[in-house]
């Protein structure tokens, strides 16, 4: 995938797994025009980041780690931003951070090769790699993880309203992907290692609606369904709204997609959703968890809380604590909010102070941490499948009903007469013990 003389990219990805799948993308199309890919910043003529502009804090994660690639990149080598803090703020970012020697927004992306060359000062004089090279021809995606799991995305954009979300500005309308090339790309992955494929898009529920299938959704899982070797399929960012019986049905159904339901709530208090531009209740997200669990009885829930939205009183966020304490969810991300420009909570009244947002923020996630210890502690016993992520000193994997990379692991423990599986195996396991959200869990199998 490389040639002599080639220039060296490394990729750095920052934020959600939709980053991750648009920086593959990229990669197949810098190994296509010719370049090569490192993962060595010591080597790398240029260094791109697929940063994160979502809220204040990843905007400044990205602006930090982009200042410490500038101060330790090698003489002569370059530093470019890209993603949606580029696509975002463009040319105030690059004026504001003259460190940079470019900022590229999406429009870039198709002709990426060709953009870092300009930056490089090349001409295009490289050898070009063929698709089959990079990636199979008509997948735009090279492999930057060797795991058995990656995400895989289905749509881009986003038409829904949430009025503390900045992504309708920064990714634009709704489109979803055909059907037919995303199961040629889950099939391409699966011939690239790959078991596990996580569903990726601003909104999951929203696929198809653009075309006008509201019911494209459970066609695609039911065609993924069918992808030989395709062991494990997981649907993520869930809008409970949009949830239908026949979503329900499909994900309860099709053998290789796993109970793993991550719906974000976001609040529970109805006066609050409907402020926030959003829809339901405690009373009906626990009705819909309810008919989540009739489906799937050990299904994994993971969901999200914003804290501090502008009008959120005391009572709201009692009601917020009260759903949680009878959600029972696997997982549960916290975040207080981010007063983001462009959206409509940017100009409401009743801001909170930031100090009254942190103070939430942590009570509510010092509840959460210990509702999820306890929802572990729940699994105790329970007979658990577990995809194996790696075999060293000891062998890690997820359950079902644990996300990739933020959900908690599985560790297994084999008796003397067991052999070890390889990464990518599924094993069947009993859950013995607990740390937090992690479990430990006895094989069953082998």
């Amino acid at each position: 995938m490389s040639h002599p003389g080639s220039p060296l990219v490394q990729i750095v990805t920052l934020g959600c797994a939709r980053n991750d799948t648009d920086s593959e993308q990229l990669a197949s199309r810098i190994l296509t025009g010719g370049m090569a890919l490192t993962d060595d910043p010591g080597e790398a003529d240029i260094i791109l980041v697929n940063t994160c502009g979502f809220i204040e804090a990843a905007k400044k994660d990205s602006i930090d780690l982009l200042l410490d690639l500038a101060d330790a990149r090698r003489p002569g080598a370059k530093i470019i931003a890209t993603g949606c803090m580029a696509q975002r703020y463009g040319a105030e970012l690059a004026d504001s951070l003259p460190e940079l020697d470019a900022v590229l927004g999406f429009s870039a992306y198709d002709d990426i090769a060709a953009r870092l060359r300009d930056v490089l000062g090349v001409d295009e004089t490289s050898e070009k790699a063929s698709p089959s090279e990079g990636a199979s021809p008509n997948i735009v995606r090279a492999r930057l993880d060797a795991g058995p799991y990656a995400p895989l995305k289905i749509a881009s954009g986003c038409d829904r309203r949430c009025a503390f979300c900045a992504i309708p500005a920064i990714r634009g309308a709704y489109r979803s992907r055909p059907i037919a090339d995303i199961v040629a790309e889950a099939r391409w992955l699966v011939g690239q290692g790959v078991r596990e494929i996580m569903l990726v898009s601003e909104n999951s529920t929203g696929y198809g609606k653009d075309t006008g299938d509201r019911e494209a959704l459970p066609h695609l899982l039911r065609e993924l369904g069918g992808v030989e070797g395709l062991a494990w399929v997981r649907v993520s960012y869930l809008q409970p709204a949009e949830v239908t019986p026949a979503l329900l049905d499909a994900m309860a159904d099709v053998g290789n997609v796993v109970g793993y339901f991550d719906l974000s709530f976001q609040h529970a208090s109805g006066p609050l959703l409907r402020r926030m531009r959003r829809f339901g209740d405690t009373e009906s997200f626990l009705e819909l968890l309810a008919q989540v669990r009739l489906r799937c009885p050990q299904a994994g829930v993971r969901t999200s809380a914003l804290v501090g939205f502008p009008g959120e009183t005391e009572d709201d966020l009692k009601e917020l604590h009260h759903f949680l304490q009878q959600a029972r969810a696997d997982a549960i991300g916290v975040f207080g909010f981010s007063d983001e420009e462009g959206t409509e909570a940017h100009g409401l009244r009743g801001h909170l102070s930031p100090d009254e947002i942190d103070q939430r923020t942590r009570a509510t996630s010092e509840l959460a941490d210990w509702l999820m210890e306890s929802r572990a502690a729940e699994r105790l016993g329970e007979r658990v499948q577990v995809l194996v992520e790696s075999v060293d000193d000891s062998v890690v994997g997820r359950a079902a009903h644990q996300g990739p990379e933020v959900d908690g692991t599985t560790t297994l423990i084999f008796q003397d007469h067991q052999p070890l599986p390889a990464v990518g195996d599924l094993v069947w396991a009993k859950v013995i013990e607990t740390d937090g959200v992690d479990l430990l869990a006895a094989c069953l199998n082998l």
